[in-house]
C-alpha cells in the first residue's frame, strides 16, 4: 500500500513513516498543507493520513481542495481535536475516517487497511492460509493450528509475502524489493537470518514443515501434505 502522511510534527511524521515501512507499506510525508496537497494531486496514493492543524493550509482545506478536484483517495484525519463536533466537521469536509490523538498504531493501521480495502485499491486477500498456518493481515495475527505465533513486524511482512505466493518460488531479489524495499543487493545475510528465525517460529515443533528452501532459486511456502 502507498500512503501519504501530512503531518507538521516532525517526530510524529518520522514515527509513522518508519512504522508503516516496517510492516511492508510505502509511506511519504509532507510537513505542511501546501506540500501535502501538491503530493496528493501528483498522485497514486491508496490512503492519505492528514493532520487537521497544519501550517500554510489546514487539513480540512487540503481535503476540500482534493474533493473539489475529484480526487477520491480515502483520507483518515488525525487530530488532537477529538470532540464529537470536531469529528463531524472532519467527516463532512470529505474525510473518510477520524482518529483522535493520542492513538495506538495498531488501530491506525487497521483503520487504514480497512479504508484501502473498501476502495478496492488492493487485490490482496485480508488473510492467507497454507495448511494449518493462517495469517490475518488486519489483526496481524498468525496461527498454526491452535498455536498463536508471535512475529516481529519484518517477520510478519516476510511471511505475508511468502504466503501470498504460496506454492511459488520466491527469489532473494523479490524479497529484497518487496519486504525490505531494497532495489539493490546489500550483500548481507539479512534474508538468511530472517528466514531462519521465521522457520524456527512457524515450523519448529510441528510435524509438517511449511517453509522450504529451493536450492539455487529461493524459498517457498507450501503445504507438504499435498
Amino acid at each position: 500500500m502507498r500512503l501519504l502522511i501530512i503531518e507538521d510534527d516532525r517526530d510524529a511524521a518520522e514515527y509513522l513513516v518508519k512504522a508503516f515501512r516496517e510492516v511492508g507499506h510505502v509511506a511519504d510525508s509532507a510537513a505542511d498543507g501546501e506540500d501535502g496537497l501538491a503530493l496528493a494531486l501528483d498522485g497514486g496514493y491508496d490512503v492519505m493520513i492528514v493532520d487537521r492543524m497544519l501550517p500554510k493550509l489546514d487539513g480540512l482545506s487540503v481535503i476540500g481542495a482534493l474533493r473539489a478536484k475529484s480526487v477520491e483517495t480515502p483520507v483518515l484525519i488525525l487530530s488532537a481535536l477529538g470532540q464529537v463536533d470536531d469529528r463531524v466537521r472532519g467527516l463532512r469536509a470529505g474525510g473518510d475516517d477520524y482518529l483522535p490523538k493520542p492513538y495506538s498504531f495498531s488501530e491506525l493501521l487497521a483503520r487504514v487497511e480497512v479504508l484501502a480495502r473498501r476502495r478496492g485499491t488492493r487485490s490482496e486477500e485480508t488473510s492467507y492460509r497454507v495448511g494449518d498456518l493462517e495469517l490475518d493481515r488486519l489483526s496481524h495475527r498468525v496461527m498454526r493450528g491452535e498455536t498463536e505465533i508471535d512475529l516481529q513486524p519484518r517477520e510478519f511482512r516476510l511471511l505475508e509475502y511468502l504466503m501470498k505466493h504460496a506454492g511459488q518460488v520466491v527469489t532473494r531479489t523479490m524479497l529484497l524489493e518487496n519486504v525490505w524495499d531494497y532495489h539493490f543487493d546489500p550483500q548481507t545475510n539479512v534474508i538468511d537470518v530472517h528466514i531462519s528465525r521465521l522457520r524456527s517460529k512457524i515450523d519448529k515443533g510441528f510435524a509438517q514443515p511449511l517453509l522450504h528452501t529451493v536450492r539455487g532459486a529461493g524459498y517457498m511456502v507450501r503445504d507438504g501434505a499435498r
